[in-house]
């Protein structure tokens, strides 16, 4: 008898990179970091936020107010001059910080409460918290208003939450908070109210 040749293949060898049945490939193990806004526990933060949102101006104003610079721009040439770059250059830094700064406010959701920039509402004076559908968050915006409420609006956000105030030193009903993700952001402040009862 020939013996068996030392070439035969084991074909119970596997690659050694091989992913174990049933893994995610690469493309699954990172989708969930490209989720905004970032919302669930410690969720990009060590200090513990819940909830991130910053306020993003849309594309469609930065493209209006592109149009608008370069006709301004153009008609300040054409009518003065050299001058006229001056009075363009003007136009398109004031216009970029303005619309920088409408998008740079960030609405934050952690154990301690919420903050809506610089402004801050501690935990223990956060009350009921209600997401509201567009044409709730019109009128809160309009007839329905409370002259003492604070509100921080966005005109390109249609949506937002209701956060009532119960600190009894201050005269703040509630606060308007702009959101595109009003559901998500109420959500967080009620895990931000049920880890604060599971530490009293």
């Amino acid at each position: 008898m020939n013996a068996p040749s030392d070439h035969t293949p084991d074909r119970r060898a596997e690659p050694a990179d091989a992913a174990p049945t049933g893994s995610p490939g690469p493309e699954f193990e990172h989708s969930e970091h490209h989720s905004e806004p970032r919302s669930g526990p410690n969720s990009g933060h060590e200090s513990g936020t819940l909830y991130a949102e910053r306020w993003w101006v849309p594309v469609s104003w930065w493209a209006f107010a592109a149009v608008m610079v370069a006709s301004l721009w153009f008609a300040a040439e054409h009518a003065m001059g050299g001058p006229g770059h001056v009075i363009g250059a003007l136009a398109a830094a004031l216009c970029g910080a303005g619309l920088g700064y409408l998008g740079s406010t960030r609405v934050l959701v952690d154990g301690a409460g919420l903050s809506v920039g610089k402004a801050r509402a501690p935990q223990q004076t956060i009350g009921s918290v209600l997401a509201l559908t567009t044409g709730q968050a019109r009128a809160l915006r309009g007839p329905a208003a409370d002259a003492t409420a604070r509100m921080f609006l966005r005109p390109y956000i249609s949506r937002g939450v209701r956060v009532e105030i119960t600190d009894p030193t201050d005269p703040t009903p509630y606060w308007y908070v702009a959101s595109r993700h009003p559901e998500q952001l109420a959500a967080a402040m009620e895990r931000a109210r049920g880890s604060r009862s599971l530490t009293d």
